[in-house]
């Protein structure tokens, strides 16, 4: 508002000359802005949630990290599964909320999982 007013302030000093204002809302809600960013990288693809199911071995999160990591993704979120899933008592689910740079990279991704030996699924 403050380029408008201005303008309107001052209109001789603008006379005869092209003006472009920019107007943009001060009020926009942060938290809102983010969650609109974010649904829309996911319908980008470049954010992506994965589930690897694997044996609840020590090493398995770190081996899994390593092969994500060098499929070139950055992990954004993981949740190790225990208690609530239907896998097996030595089993566990890892949750991988990951950034990407689009769905053939997705695509990749998993593909370096399953080349590992992992089950993996996109949800």
């Amino acid at each position: 508002a403050a380029g408008l007013a201005a303008v309107l302030r001052h209109p001789a000093r603008f006379a005869g000359r092209k003006v472009g204002l920019v107007l943009c809302g001060g009020n926009i809600d942060p938290l809102l802005l983010a969650s609109i960013i974010e649904r829309g990288m996911v319908r980008a693809g470049r954010l992506v949630r994965l589930v690897v199911s694997t044996r609840d071995l020590p090493g398995q999160l770190a081996r899994i990290a390593a092969i994500v990591a060098e499929a070139g993704a950055n992990i954004d979120q993981v949740h190790h599964q225990r208690a609530f899933t239907l896998l097996a008592a030595q089993s566990v689910e890892i949750e991988l909320v990951l950034q990407t740079r689009g769905p053939q990279h997705v695509d990749q991704v998993m593909q370096a999982l399953r080349t590992a030996g992992y089950e993996v699924a996109r949800h």
